[in-house]
Protein backbone atom coordinates (compact mmCIF):
# COMPACT_ATOMS: atom_id res chain seq x y z
CA UNK A 1 0.00 0.00 0.00
CA UNK A 2 0.98 3.26 -0.59
CA UNK A 3 1.69 5.89 1.94
CA UNK A 4 -1.24 8.12 0.32
CA UNK A 5 -3.46 5.00 0.35
CA UNK A 6 -2.64 3.95 3.55
CA UNK A 7 -3.48 7.90 4.92
CA UNK A 8 -6.47 8.08 3.04
CA UNK A 9 -7.65 4.92 4.78
CA UNK A 10 -6.83 5.93 8.07
CA UNK A 11 -8.85 9.04 7.75
CA UNK A 12 -11.91 7.43 6.70
CA UNK A 13 -11.77 4.44 9.29
CA UNK A 14 -10.56 7.23 11.99
CA UNK A 15 -14.31 9.26 10.98
CA UNK A 16 -16.96 6.05 10.80
CA UNK A 17 -15.18 5.24 14.60
CA UNK A 18 -15.74 8.37 15.94
CA UNK A 19 -19.58 7.83 15.06
CA UNK A 20 -19.17 5.10 17.93
CA UNK A 21 -17.90 7.31 20.40
CA UNK A 22 -20.20 9.74 19.68
CA UNK A 23 -18.07 12.33 17.50
CA UNK A 24 -19.04 13.69 14.56
CA UNK A 25 -17.89 11.44 11.85
CA UNK A 26 -16.59 14.78 9.70
CA UNK A 27 -14.57 16.15 12.71
CA UNK A 28 -13.04 13.01 13.29
CA UNK A 29 -11.73 12.67 9.63
CA UNK A 30 -10.49 16.35 9.74
CA UNK A 31 -8.79 15.66 12.89
CA UNK A 32 -7.48 12.38 11.25
CA UNK A 33 -6.10 14.34 8.18
CA UNK A 34 -4.08 17.16 10.61
CA UNK A 35 -2.56 14.52 12.68
CA UNK A 36 -1.44 12.84 9.46
CA UNK A 37 -0.26 16.08 7.62
CA UNK A 38 3.47 16.80 7.99
CA UNK A 39 2.72 20.00 7.40
CA UNK A 40 0.10 22.77 8.56
CA UNK A 41 -3.22 23.23 6.15
CA UNK A 42 -5.20 26.08 5.66
CA UNK A 43 -9.18 25.66 5.40
CA UNK A 44 -8.83 26.09 1.23
CA UNK A 45 -6.05 22.45 1.74
CA UNK A 46 -8.50 20.93 3.73
CA UNK A 47 -11.67 21.32 2.26
CA UNK A 48 -10.23 19.95 -1.60
CA UNK A 49 -8.47 16.96 0.13
CA UNK A 50 -11.60 15.69 2.37
CA UNK A 51 -13.72 17.23 -0.45
CA UNK A 52 -16.02 19.56 2.08
CA UNK A 53 -17.22 22.75 2.34
CA UNK A 54 -15.79 25.85 3.68
CA UNK A 55 -18.25 25.94 6.74
CA UNK A 56 -18.01 22.17 7.17
CA UNK A 57 -14.36 23.32 7.82
CA UNK A 58 -14.37 26.16 9.94
CA UNK A 59 -16.65 24.54 12.21
CA UNK A 60 -15.23 21.43 12.52
CA UNK A 61 -11.85 23.45 13.08
CA UNK A 62 -13.11 25.57 15.30
CA UNK A 63 -14.57 22.91 17.34
CA UNK A 64 -11.60 20.83 17.30
CA UNK A 65 -9.85 24.19 18.51
CA UNK A 66 -12.31 23.98 21.46
CA UNK A 67 -11.31 20.42 22.43
CA UNK A 68 -8.02 21.94 22.57
CA UNK A 69 -6.40 18.70 20.08
CA UNK A 70 -5.63 21.28 17.16
CA UNK A 71 -4.08 25.22 17.12
CA UNK A 72 -3.40 27.85 14.53
CA UNK A 73 -0.14 28.08 13.08
CA UNK A 74 1.45 31.21 11.60
CA UNK A 75 3.31 30.45 7.94
CA UNK A 76 5.34 33.16 7.12
CA UNK A 77 4.11 34.81 4.07
CA UNK A 78 0.80 33.47 4.31
CA UNK A 79 -2.75 35.42 5.14
CA UNK A 80 -4.68 32.19 5.26
CA UNK A 81 -5.41 30.50 8.59
CA UNK A 82 -3.34 27.29 9.20
CA UNK A 83 -4.07 24.20 11.45
CA UNK A 84 -2.03 21.39 12.88
CA UNK A 85 -2.84 18.49 15.34
CA UNK A 86 -1.03 18.06 17.98
CA UNK A 87 1.46 14.50 17.32
CA UNK A 88 1.92 13.54 20.50
CA UNK A 89 -0.44 10.83 20.94
CA UNK A 90 -0.34 10.84 24.71
CA UNK A 91 -1.32 13.87 24.72
CA UNK A 92 -3.90 13.53 22.40
CA UNK A 93 -4.94 10.81 24.66
CA UNK A 94 -5.19 13.16 28.24
CA UNK A 95 -6.85 16.12 26.43
CA UNK A 96 -9.11 14.39 25.29
CA UNK A 97 -10.16 12.21 28.11
CA UNK A 98 -10.35 15.56 29.85
CA UNK A 99 -12.77 17.17 27.52
CA UNK A 100 -14.96 14.47 27.72
CA UNK A 101 -14.79 14.39 31.51
CA UNK A 102 -15.67 18.02 31.62
CA UNK A 103 -18.71 17.49 29.26
CA UNK A 104 -20.02 14.35 29.88
CA UNK A 105 -18.62 12.93 33.28
CA UNK A 106 -18.52 16.08 35.43
CA UNK A 107 -22.52 17.12 34.76
CA UNK A 108 -23.99 13.82 35.51
CA UNK A 109 -22.04 14.02 38.81
CA UNK A 110 -23.96 17.59 39.59
CA UNK A 111 -27.06 15.66 38.90
CA UNK A 112 -26.76 12.75 40.25
CA UNK A 113 -25.55 14.35 43.56
CA UNK A 114 -28.98 16.72 43.63
CA UNK A 115 -30.91 13.70 42.87
CA UNK A 116 -29.95 11.68 45.83
CA UNK A 117 -29.55 15.07 48.17
CA UNK A 118 -33.10 16.88 46.92
CA UNK A 119 -35.74 14.69 47.50
CA UNK A 120 -37.91 15.60 50.31
CA UNK A 121 -40.33 12.84 50.39
CA UNK A 122 -40.05 10.27 52.97
CA UNK A 123 -41.38 6.82 52.03
CA UNK A 124 -39.50 3.06 50.68
CA UNK A 125 -39.61 3.99 46.81
CA UNK A 126 -37.91 7.71 48.03
CA UNK A 127 -35.33 5.56 49.76
CA UNK A 128 -35.08 3.11 46.94
CA UNK A 129 -34.70 6.02 44.80
CA UNK A 130 -31.86 8.03 46.66
CA UNK A 131 -29.79 4.43 47.00
CA UNK A 132 -29.75 3.94 43.34
CA UNK A 133 -28.87 7.39 43.10
CA UNK A 134 -25.68 7.27 45.37
CA UNK A 135 -24.71 3.72 43.91
CA UNK A 136 -24.87 5.47 40.60
CA UNK A 137 -22.88 8.59 41.59
CA UNK A 138 -20.71 6.16 43.80
CA UNK A 139 -19.51 4.04 40.47
CA UNK A 140 -19.63 7.56 38.19
CA UNK A 141 -17.00 9.13 41.11
CA UNK A 142 -15.14 5.93 40.98
CA UNK A 143 -15.04 6.53 37.07
CA UNK A 144 -14.11 9.70 37.67
CA UNK A 145 -10.85 9.33 39.77
CA UNK A 146 -9.59 6.99 37.29
CA UNK A 147 -9.93 9.75 34.61
CA UNK A 148 -8.14 12.03 36.42
CA UNK A 149 -5.60 9.67 37.25
CA UNK A 150 -5.35 9.16 33.78
CA UNK A 151 -5.00 12.73 33.13
CA UNK A 152 -2.64 13.81 35.37
CA UNK A 153 -0.47 10.36 34.58
CA UNK A 154 2.69 9.71 32.55
CA UNK A 155 2.27 6.77 30.01
CA UNK A 156 4.27 4.66 31.72
CA UNK A 157 1.63 4.77 34.62
CA UNK A 158 -1.06 3.79 32.47
CA UNK A 159 0.80 0.65 31.22
CA UNK A 160 1.90 -0.23 34.33
CA UNK A 161 -2.18 0.07 35.80
CA UNK A 162 -3.44 -1.92 32.98
CA UNK A 163 -1.21 -4.68 33.24
CA UNK A 164 -1.32 -4.97 36.42
CA UNK A 165 -5.39 -4.95 36.06
CA UNK A 166 -5.03 -7.68 33.37
CA UNK A 167 -3.10 -9.70 35.51
CA UNK A 168 -5.69 -10.09 38.24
Amino acid sequence: MKLQEAKIKYIQTWGSLATSWGINKTMAQVHALLLVSSEPLSADDIMDMLKISRGNVNMNVRALIDWGIVRKEFVVGERKEFFVADKDIWELFKQVTKERKRREVEPVLKVLDELKNDIEEESDEATQFKKLMGDLSSVTNTVNGILDKAIKADEHWLLSSFTKMIKK
